[in-house]
């Protein structure tokens, strides 16, 4: 279990189907916030890619078997993104435990998805705001297309489609924050910096490095 250790920083996590642009989005984040006075740590997942390619892999044919892949990974890398957590005002995150449930979990039963749920919580810290990044799935595909290396075994117009539709039911939820990722880059930092601004006051003063 993740226990109840008190934690000094936000755990900000940007979602999205790929080619959304998370993390394009993440590497102008990061130094825009600290040129706002904040401390501000960057967290991807998976954290080992050898877990992340065998939940991928496996997720083809067993979206359970690949779901849990990926709670093992975040597992192993809690305690580490706990350590951010208490030496930076900010942590962003590529991915979260919302990412398994979008596409993992889109693909199983209600029950399952929230059996699911209760692993990811246990196993992880959830975040404190979320940030999505919506894009069509066919301008997704497009942007896949575009990259140099072959295309993810997930990365599939109709799979893409299941996805997006998951995400948008989760961001019902509080504390997210649905941004379009077809905006110029330039809005679409900005809305983001608005939306980590308004997720309030965890700010302790201190900067650790």
């Amino acid at each position: 279990m993740t226990g109840r250790r008190r934690r000094t920083g936000r755990l900000v996590a940007l979602e999205g189907i790929d080619g959304a642009g998370k993390s394009t989005l993440l590497r102008a984040l990061a130094p825009a916030l600290r040129r706002r006075g904040l401390s501000v740590a960057v967290h991807r997942e998976p954290v080992d890619r050898r877990l992340g390619a065998l939940a991928q892999s496996a997720s083809l044919s067993d979206a359970w078997t690949g779901a849990v892949y990926f709670t093992v990974d975040r597992y192993l890398g809690r305690p580490a993104l706990r350590r951010l957590l208490e030496r930076h005002d900010v942590v962003l995150s590529d991915r979260s435990l919302f990412s398994t449930l979008a596409y993992q979990g889109s693909a199983l039963s209600a029950h399952d998805r929230a059996r699911l749920e209760g692993l990811q919580r246990d196993a992880t810290i959830a975040p404190d705001r979320v940030l999505l990044l919506d894009l069509d799935p066919s301008l997704a595909v497009g942007r896949v297309g575009g990259r140099r290396g072959a295309r993810g075994p997930l990365e599939r117009r109709r799979t893409l489609g299941r996805v997006a539709a998951a995400y948008r039911r989760l961001a019902r939820r509080p504390r997210w924050t649905v941004l379009d990722a077809a905006l110029p880059r330039r809005e679409l930092l900005r809305r983001a910096i608005e939306a980590v601004g308004a997720s309030g006051g965890r700010r302790t003063g201190r900067r650790r490095r």
